[in-house]
């Protein structure tokens, strides 16, 4: 193919889902749904945490940050992939495209870093309890938070600040969605260097969330063996169990979806679907588990429930 220096509004092609006929309403409503379902949970997650004084407590200053990330995930991917569907166009600008790359690589790296900032609130609330609020001041929280999205924003941006040096010649993204490996895939040069500093980043992103959760976790479940309290084991393991399945479902489809770009013999659909997944399974089930299982939470939210219904 001819080397083309594409200009700063150069339109991209999005390959699609090839849908059967008859199949895009239903699609789109079922998208839509699913879309308006999250957005609602997780803004009602985040009311609660700002209106009700009770909540204000680090750890749900912490688990802020969770309804936050999630809601820039799903609005980044799935509004424009169920429109391009209903509307049968694939064609979006390469800087749109890059900007929906970027938010979609910020939520990857933040479900992780936020996970872990969680189980460490955990750690230091089970396994500390007298030294709770003296370990877990405003100050320090403002720091955990602060370093979260610090990180998780300085790893993205070195990872598409190489891609500024790469002419592109090729304008077909081969995806419903924009991300780094498709856009690394419209150069023509050697992206060496730019894979490697991708898997580094993904390294290091595993690295501190895995390594702080396992160590957290690992506490939790000592202190839960040796301490004779019943309300702290039942605490222990409900955060364990609510916390390590979302972070199972994100590491498999995560993992896969990573791998998939590597190994040409992976179904298409079958790559677009599982990295979809990506956006919508944690954003769907994160208010359910860490909102609505949250003792404190559902109490709160009953109460605002019953005192609408008397008004």
């Amino acid at each position: 193919m001819e080397n083309e220096s594409f200009g700063f509004r150069s339109e991209l092609t999005l390959n699609p889902f090839v849908i059967p006929p008859g199949g895009k309403y239903p699609i789109f409503f079922l998208g839509l749904a699913i879309y308006f379902f999250v957005i609602f949970c997780n803004l009602i997650l985040l009311t609660l945490i700002i209106l009700k004084r009770n909540l204000h407590k680090p750890m749900y200053f912490i688990l802020f940050s969770l309804p936050l990330n999630d809601l820039i995930g799903i609005t980044a991917m799935l509004p424009k992939v169920i429109s391009d569907i209903v509307t049968e166009t694939n064609n979006v600008y390469y800087p749109l495209c890059v900007l929906q790359a970027f938010l979609l690589h910020m939520y990857g790296g933040g479900v992780l870093f936020i996970l872990a900032a969680m189980s460490f609130d955990r750690y230091v609330a089970i396994c500390m309890p007298l030294r709770y609020s003296s370990v877990m001041t405003p100050r320090f929280v403002i720091c955990i938070i602060s370093l979260v999205w610090g990180l998780d924003f300085v790893l993205i941006v070195s990872l598409f600040s190489l891609q500024t040096r790469l002419p592109r010649c090729n304008s077909l993204i081969m995806n419903v969605f924009c991300d780094n490996p498709s856009l690394l895939k419209l150069t023509c040069e050697n992206t060496t260097v730019n894979n490697i500093i991708g898997l580094f980043n993904t390294a290091v992103i595993q690295a501190v969330s895995v390594s702080i959760q396992a160590f957290s976790y690992v506490k939790i479940l000592i202190t839960c063996v040796f301490t004779r309290r019943s309300e702290a084991k039942t605490k222990a393991v409900n955060t364990c169990v609510a916390q390590l399945l979302i972070l199972i479902i994100f590491e498999i489809v995560g993992t896969f979806t990573i791998l998939s770009h590597r190994f040409k013999n992976v179904s298409v659909d079958l790559q677009r679907i599982m990295g979809m997944l990506i956006f919508i399974v944690p954003p769907l089930l994160n208010p359910i588990v860490y909102g609505l299982y949250t003792n404190e939470i559902r109490n709160t939210l009953l109460i605002v429930l019953k005192n609408r219904a008397f008004v």
